[in-house]
Order: structure tokens, then C-alpha cells, then sequence
């Protein structure tokens, strides 16, 4: 088959493929480089590679169906998303074509997909607007849910780096494994559900056998809760020595000996593994409403 004045993309060989433009910064360029040198082609479309794009309609589509995938995961349903209005539809594409926020988050909001709930801001901030609490319903009426829509996009290396000048240029999408699967928060008092916690869910055959949610993450309020007398702390102060020495290490290290997680990308930046997964998520998520997140695996 012949693909006549069909554009694509390509950045030093390899042909970008119809991901959100982000993930294919964090993947294609290691070491960010500024401006971004992309080449366009007329000519030549690789359709063993690519589907081909047929204009804007198909981008919406593919927009609308990634927002009903994920209004199923975060409800258990789409009603919200099928039953959208033609008014709401164009309303709704246009503030993503515009980058208009205000618009969008005005037309989102009628989907019922609301914020997740953010248990560490919410004790340690003390935000009077945050006086809810897990499984309580939010402004809209919409319950709080902890199932998480997550694409992840796992970049496999054999060769071992310890900066990005060194990083091997990816020239092959074989490399790169495919997962689409929601997280489940779960919540454990005291403890919050970190992004290090989120990997660990997506990627168990990478990781020792560990609990899912890491003691070394607590919230902050808990400090309170373990206040006593100067003279039990002394007493047990050598033992909580031994815990906090055991569990220096940061999280990146409680990888098999199979393989070494190297780097974790969300929308351009290396967020530190320990921060709460529901700040990444409310913070970082696609307008359709999907968490892209990057890894970069050093496997044998």
C-alpha cells in the first residue's frame, strides 16, 4: 500500500509515533535538548510502523475513546463521556487544541472525574478546602475513587550509564514495552502510596518482594501520634536507630538483581520516587485524564 501526502514526524531516524508529545520528549531525548530539532516528511510514510493519520478527526477520536477508557477505570463506567452533548464535544476539544485551560476544566468538570484524593497535602497542609475525607463525595458529588489510569512506557537498555551524555540513542520502538493498567491506591494509616509504590504495582517482576506501601513513607502527622516521654524514647531510641539505618536507601534501589531502574519521567521532569502518587496524579495527568509515565530499565 502506497500512503500519497501523508506527513510524519521524525527525530534523528526514528519516526515518532501518535503519542501525547510530551512522552515522546521523555523518551526520545535522554538528555533534554532545547529547541527540540524535528524533522517533517511529505514522502515516505513508514506504514509498517505508523497508522496513518487522516486528518483532525482522527486525533479527536482518538482523544474522546482515551477519555472514555478512563472514565471507565476512575467510575466503572462512561455514561459521563457518552452522553456528552455535540456542544460539549466541540467545547471540550477545542480548550485541548487551544490549550485553554479555563475551558476545559469548565466542560471536564461535567464528567464527573474530579481530583483524587491527595491524603498527604490534606494532613500536612491543613487546607479547610480539603475537609473530606476517603470515600467522601467531592463538590460535584462525585465519590473518590483509587483506581488510577496509567499508560506506561518501559524503555529496556542493556548498556549501563551513570549520565545522560552516555544514554544510547533509542532507534527502534521494539525497545519499548507497552502497558496500559490502572493502579489501585491503597491506603495503609500512617503510610501514603508513593510513586515508587506505583511502579512497584506496574512492574512486580523488576522488583523483590517488598509491601507495596513502604514504611519509610509516612505522612507527617504521624510524628505527633508517637510523641512520649523523653525517657521511653531513650529507651527504644537505639532499635528506631537500626530501622532508620536499614532503610536509608532510597527507594530506586529495591530493584531484583535482574534489572536497575535508571530514570522515571512525567511530563519532562525526574520526580523523586518518595512523592505522593496522588499529587503526581492530580498534578501531571493528560487532559485525557491518563498518567504517562516513562521508565528507562537497565536489563541484562
Amino acid at each position: 500500500m502506497i500512503y500519497v501526502e501523508i506527513l510524519f514526524i521524525e527525530f534523528k531516524g526514528t519516526a515518532c509515533r501518535y503519542i501525547p508529545t510530551g512522552v515522546l520528549f521523555d523518551l526520545l531525548c535522554a538528555e533534554p535538548e532545547r529547541p527540540w530539532n524535528l524533522t517533517v516528511h511529505f514522502r515516505g510514510y513508514p506504514g509498517n510502523l505508523l497508522i496513518p493519520c487522516e486528518g483532525e478527526d482522527s486525533v479527536k477520536w482518538s482523544f474522546i475513546n482515551s477519555l472514555k477508557e478512563a472514565a471507565y477505570i476512575i467510575n466503572g463506567n462512561c455514561k459521563n463521556v457518552m452522553n456528552m452533548s455535540q456542544s460539549d464535544q466541540v467545547d471540550l476539544w477545542q480548550s485541548v487544541m487551544n490549550g485553554n485551560l479555563d475551558a476545559f476544566l469548565r466542560v471536564s468538570s461535567k464528567l464527573k472525574l474530579g481530583k483524587f484524593e491527595d491524603e498527604y497535602s490534606a494532613k500536612t497542609l491543613c487546607s479547610p478546602r480539603s475537609r473530606h475525607g476517603p470515600g467522601e463525595a467531592d463538590m460535584g458529588g462525585q465519590m473518590k475513587t483509587g483506581r488510577i489510569p496509567v499508560r506506561l512506557y518501559v524503555w529496556s537498555v542493556n548498556e549501563d550509564f551513570d549520565d545522560f551524555d552516555d544514554v544510547p540513542q533509542l532507534d527502534s520502538w521494539d525497545k519499548i514495552s507497552y502497558i496500559n493498567r490502572p493502579v489501585e491506591i491503597l491506603r495503609e494509616e500512617g503510610k501514603y502510596f508513593s510513586l515508587h509504590d506505583a511502579i512497584r504495582t506496574l512492574l512486580p517482576e523488576y522488583f523483590v518482594h517488598q509491601p507495596v506501601i513502604n514504611d519509610k513513607t509516612r505522612i507527617e502527622g504521624e510524628e505527633e501520634q508517637r510523641v512520649a516521654s523523653e525517657d521511653a524514647i531513650s529507651n527504644r531510641s537505639t532499635e528506631e536507630g537500626l530501622e532508620t539505618t536499614e532503610q536509608s536507601e532510597p527507594p530506586a534501589t529495591a530493584i531484583s538483581s535482574n534489572a536497575e531502574l535508571k530514570i522515571v519521567r512525567i511530563q519532562g521532569i525526574e520526580p523523586k520516587l518518595e512523592i505522593p502518587f496522588s499529587w503526581v496524579v492530580n498534578n501531571l495527568m493528560n487532559p485525557e485524564h491518563f498518567l504517562h509515565i516513562c521508565v528507562c530499565l537497565k536489563v541484562p
